[in-house]
């Protein structure tokens, strides 16, 4: 923008704002007259938050717009004369009439009309079910998101946040429940824009099997975040949109599940909309159990220190967990301008868990031998967050400041018994027990501001404060009556602190048929690391390390006609290594299967590149996109033998990592009774690095380059008007390296959905992995060893659900209502105050 522009802006702003006195000191002196009325629907029943807007057909300056209130009534000021009065509300067919006012008093009822596809009838409002409106689509391309709606997921129904998020184009849930984003696991999690304690500690699976399905509202998939976003996750962003109703009076429904393996689950929203209060409570709990196989064979291209040529590993574990959370909060409207808002969330999880490992070793003179490893455990998990904000607006034309304040405590207690025998003669006992608490603070304040009537100027600062505090013992008996000692290497304390400082701006315009959107944003990234062990070999470590870097973004778009166009964009992420991956010897649960950590790992950075096209008609969308990421100082997982003859895992920075590839997504309502959902991934892969460290005795390759493939299908079945089925199918196809084989694998699922009870209740029935084919199957080469792997996360598994909804009032938007304070990192303006 130059000078002569930015000149034109404030000159025009102060005409304006000098017309604007004028005009208001000119009808502030004419006399004035009070007005009421009310808005009604076609049956008498009374519209609350309707838009009534009274046009002066004299002068336009004595014009005026109010809403009606929850008893859909409005009163106004307004100068004697001729108006054109528009009525308009959610889901109503638009009324003008002509009216001449000259007096104060009641000047009657305005009727309006429901539209044909109006979600305020109650049968069109049954998730998943399509009763009589036609449905919304399920997929929605946006210029810098793409956004999920879950509530015609059938096959997730009853499920959890896990469940969905395998159902989601462009995601994908691998065996051992880590998630990934066109192939790459580095993805960050928000729950409504931000870090949640829903969430746990360092996002792990169980996290996401404690939020159920029934809570979301839709999923937010940033494969490419703009500037406005933290720049973690390289992968990209999923962004959890819990439910919160859209009302008025008392709203609710309760949810129940039962399944298979065994589940049950107990789960209800509730909310309260009245005048200027909103209140929310969603919560529940429940029990479920879980199975998890992984098996190893390895063969030793030269036999080790204890002469082994071949061994032999497998491991099953069994948990019982019980999850609970709940989360309430406010909404308060200080004024028309101004609202605060304030919430609470607890969240507790505990399993209970038994496993065991077999061991088989063959040697060089031809003798066997074999080990076993019986594990018994618990985990206790309790959660505390709190969040407070405060949204003001300006004006009515978007200028928006929006302050907001989190606090969250997460503490984990991880204790467990392994017995090891070996020939069935006890050979050793280990007791390890883990504390992990996490302390963070988040701070955030944007601002955004209309420039003319297509520009948008948007900054913001937040500062992040995340304390891990790690308790690690290990001890060991070789007599089940003898005492315990000490393993020195894995008993320690280690402290972790992460502060971030941000800032960025953001630039939004559009020029003719082509928009586009400017970021930038700065991170200041601070890290203190202090870990001691019982060792007396092993140095104290007291380090810090510091990172400030510069994150670009860019995106453009071009409409070629209305939900038709092009989209391309570019930005610069970072991965910073989760905090367990720094301190050394975090695990010990599988003596013979060591995850290390590597104080000395950094972060890596990528540059993300996007082409998309995006057209939408009335039964179909599709989305193309092509895309490429370059990633520098890649990590790598190091799988070696060590010198204790156990495997060892360590993390690395080793060379580059390539990507590049096509996802296609498509949503097409064949016919009225078939719908189909798709994705298509097809990437080509290169890595580079080749790594000599002391670790391995040759060097250890890590090139390696191919073409791989995912693709989801989901395919719905409309039998009536309140009964559907549906089937979704999942591939994901080989890839391979130097160093790694991986395998493909595909799988099927079931679910199918009833409406009941008048459209108040719905069942739903479902079964996970039909064949019970989803696995991971492996096979790594290193200039040891062979090793082939075998991962089963869960195994099939089927669940009936019931939901009951009550007390479901008129559906209702505010036209010109402020967005919710933690909306503001998505842009979107239904997000819960969480």
């Amino acid at each position: 923008m130059n000078q002569t522009e930015i000149i034109n802006i404030f000159t025009k702003k102060t005409l304006g704002l000098t017309f604007v006195l004028s005009a208001a000191a000119f009808a502030f002196a004419q006399e004035k007259v009070g007005i009421s009325g009310s808005v009604v629907s076609k049956s008498n029943q009374p519209v609350p938050y309707a838009s009534v807007t009274f046009s002066n057909k004299a002068n336009k300056l004595f014009s005026d717009a109010t809403l009606t209130d929850e008893k859909g009534q409005y009163k106004l000021d307004l100068a004697p004369g001729n108006y054109d009065i528009t009525i308009e509300a959610i889901d109503y067919q638009k009324n003008v009439v002509n009216k001449q006012i000259t007096a104060a008093g009641n000047i009657g009822a305005f009727s309006i009309d429901p539209e044909k596809s109006a979600t305020n009838l109650k049968t069109a409002d049954i998730q998943g079910v399509v009763i009589t409106a036609p449905s919304t689509k399920p997929y929605k391309v946006e210029l810098d998101k793409r956004t999920y709606d879950p509530s015609q997921d059938i096959v997730s129904k009853g499920g959890n946040l896990q469940d969905v998020l395998s159902n989601v184009p462009s995601v994908s849930v691998e065996t051992d429940g880590t998630v990934s984003m066109r192939g790459s696991s580095n993805v960050k999690f928000l729950i409504n824009g931000k870090p949640s304690a829903l969430l746990g500690i360092d996002d792990g699976a169980n996290a996401l099997q404690s939020i159920p399905a029934d809570q979301i509202e839709k999923i937010e998939v940033i494969t490419n975040p703009s500037s406005k976003f933290e720049a973690s996750g390289t992968a990209g962003i999923l962004n959890i949109i819990l439910k919160k109703s859209k009302k008025t009076g008392f709203n609710g429904s309760v949810t129940g599940t039962l399944g298979y393996l065994p589940q049950t689950n107990l789960n209800t929203n509730l909310s309260w909309r009245k005048g200027n209060l909103t209140w929310f409570l969603n919560g529940g709990g429940g029990y479920r159990e879980s199975k998890n196989t992984n098996r190893n064979n390895a063969i030793y291209f030269t036999p080790t220190a204890d002469n082994r040529t071949n061994a032999d590993q497998e491991s099953i574990t069994k948990s019982k967990n019980n999850n609970y959370n709940a989360s309430t909060g406010l909404v308060y409207d200080l004024s028309d301008k101004t609202s605060v808002n304030a919430s609470g969330t607890v969240r507790t999880f505990d399993s209970e868990n038994i496993g065991n490992v077999w061991y088989g070793y063959r040697y060089t003179d031809g003798s066997t031998s074999s080990a076993r490893r019986d594990n018994t455990g618990s985990n206790n998990n309790l959660a505390f967050q709190g969040d407070f904000g405060l949204d003001h607006k300006f004006d009515d034309k978007g200028q928006n400041l929006s302050l907001s304040l989190s606090l969250q405590r997460n503490r984990s207690y991880n204790d467990t018994d392994v017995l090891q025998t070996a020939n069935d003669a006890f050979t050793l006992e280990n007791l390890i027990n883990q504390t992990t608490l996490n302390k963070t603070l988040i701070g955030k304040a944007d601002y955004e501001l209309p420039i003319g009537e297509n520009s948008r100027l948007e900054a913001g600062y937040r500062l992040d404060i995340n304390r891990n505090t790690y308790d690690n013992d290990v001890s060991q008996r070789y007599s089940p009556f003898a005492d315990y000692f000490f393993l020195p290497t894995f008993t320690y304390n280690a402290f972790y602190k992460e502060v971030f400082n941000a800032g960025y701006v953001q630039f939004k315009s559009k020029i003719g048929n082509l928009g586009y959107q400017l970021g930038l944003r700065n991170e200041y990234s601070q890290i203190d690391i202090k870990y001691e062990n019982l060792n007396p070999q092993t140095e104290l470590i007291d380090k810090s390390k510091n990172y400030n870097n510069l994150f670009p973004s860019v995106f453009l778009s071009y409409e070629i006609a209305k939900d038709n166009q092009f989209l391309v964009n570019y930005s610069r992420r970072i991965d910073r290594p989760r905090s367990f991956f720094l301190i050394p010897n975090p695990s010990y649960t599988d003596n013979q299967n060591i995850f290390d950590g590597n104080i000395d790992l950094n972060p890596s950075y990528v540059d993300s590149y996007e082409f998309g096209y995006s057209i939408s008609k009335n039964k179909f969308t599709v989305n193309p996109t092509l895309y490429f990421r370059h990633t520098t100082d890649d990590v790598k997982m190091l799988v070696y033998s060590g010198d204790d003859g156990a495997f060892h895992t360590k993390p690395i920075n080793l060379g580059n990592d390539d990507r590049y590839g096509m996802d296609l997504n498509f949503n097409w309502d064949a016919t009225k009774w078939l719908k189909l959902l798709g994705n298509v991934d097809l990437f080509g892969y290169k890595t580079t690095g080749t790594y000599t460290g002391p670790e391995v005795s040759k060097p250890m390759p890590f090139e390696g380059s191919g073409f791989s493939s995912r693709a989801r299908l989901t395919t719905t079945f409309k039998v009536d008007k309140t009964f559907n089925f549906q089937f979704q199918g999942f591939y994901r196809g080989a890839q391979k390296s130097l160093s790694q084989d991986r395998k493909d694998m595909y799988a099927i699922s079931f679910g199918a959905s009833k409406t009941v009870l008048d459209g108040n209740g719905t069942i739903s029935f479902n079964i996970q992995d039909i064949f019970n084919t989803r696995a991971m199957r492996s096979l790594s080469k290193t200039p040891e060893f062979a090793r082939e792997s075998y991962m089963q996360w869960q195994p099939r598994q089927f669940a009936l659900s019931f939901t009951y909804r009550f007390k479901q009032g008129e559906r209702i938007d505010q036209p010109k209502r402020k967005k919710d304070i933690n909306s503001n990192a998505a842009g979107d303006d239904q997000q819960g105050p969480m």
